[in-house]
């Protein structure tokens, strides 16, 4: 099995870290402060027990997965891991400084693997000397129970790259669908546009919260409609990866809705502040 890096211990993060440890790599999961790192890992606890209940024959949730985890801020820790998963928020500047970073530390054949919502991969690899080795790897939430990963294929990712990502993700249950590089890809170009539409039907007050995820779920059988998905993912992730859609793109149909900023500057980012859409307490 290999050693896996992964930056960034918020709800991606720990939901990855849980993935690999669960299926035997060992992982090496760093943010900035112990106080976050002391959050995540009671949070991987609670989720390791939730997971436990729903996933009653699989033999690989067992209590050893904490134990397969290190937790620290020290990227010195990441020399001899093969892969990194970087998780950090979607703002360029913040990804730049981890970049620099992880160059300074990482051995040459450590392959990179950039879980980013909307930001270029070749953008991301022009931040290291080793673009052939950089690729993305949109992971879904919640990541231990998504069966496919979208991995993106940046200007200069090599074959063998894609090749050595899709075998690893084989190894944790995952079918790699892989895309070439436009920032949003597949997944996000099309979810945003729903969640933000959504969120003007909720501010044009067409329909209640309720009714319009119902809509989504009861006439479409999605499993979750698109303003409890926002909940899920973050409500400044999804301000966020639509700023840099509206930036790549200049099309005015990414253009965030007010509300989602105006809640975004009240603090109701949905799930991890326990208010979003829904509440959560």
């Amino acid at each position: 099995m290999s050693i896996i890096g992964v930056i960034g211990a918020g709800v991606m993060g720990i939901g990855v870290a849980q993935r690999f440890a669960q299926k035997g790599h060992d992982v090496v999961l760093i943010d900035i402060s112990e106080e976050i790192l002391e959050v995540a890992k009671s949070n991987l606890e609670k989720n390791i027990r939730f997971y436990k209940m729903f996933a009653k024959n699989d033999t690989s949730v067992n209590e050893d997965i904490i134990g397969k985890i290190k937790f620290t801020t020290n990227y010195d820790l990441l020399k001899d891991v093969d892969y990194v998963i970087e998780n950090v928020p979607e703002v360029f500047e913040t990804k730049k400084e981890v970049y620099k970073l992880l160059e300074s530390v990482c051995k040459k054949d450590c392959i990179y693997m950039v879980n980013t919502s909307c930001i270029s991969i070749t953008k991301i690899g022009g931040l290291t000397n080793r673009a052939d080795k950089v690729i993305g790897t949109h992971f879904m939430n919640p990541v231990p129970v998504k069966k496919a990963t979208e991995v993106i294929k940046g200007y200069h990712t090599s074959e063998e790259t894609v090749a050595a990502v899709e075998a690893l993700l084989e190894t944790v249950g995952k079918r790699a669908i892989v895309v070439n590089d436009y920032p949003g890809f597949v997944s996000n170009r099309i979810s945003h546009l729903l969640m933000n539409e959504a969120a003007y039907t909720l501010q044009d007050s067409v329909a209640t919260v309720e009714d319009i995820d119902d809509i989504f779920k009861s006439c479409f059988e999605h499993k979750m409609g698109p303003l409890e998905t926002a909940d899920l993912i973050g409500l400044d992730t999804v301000v966020s990866s639509l700023n840099i859609l509206y930036e790549s793109y200049q099309d005015p149909k990414y253009r965030c809705c007010p509300l989602l900023r105006k809640m975004v500057d009240a603090g109701h980012l949905g799930r991890k502040t326990g208010k979003g859409f829904y509440e959560y307490f």
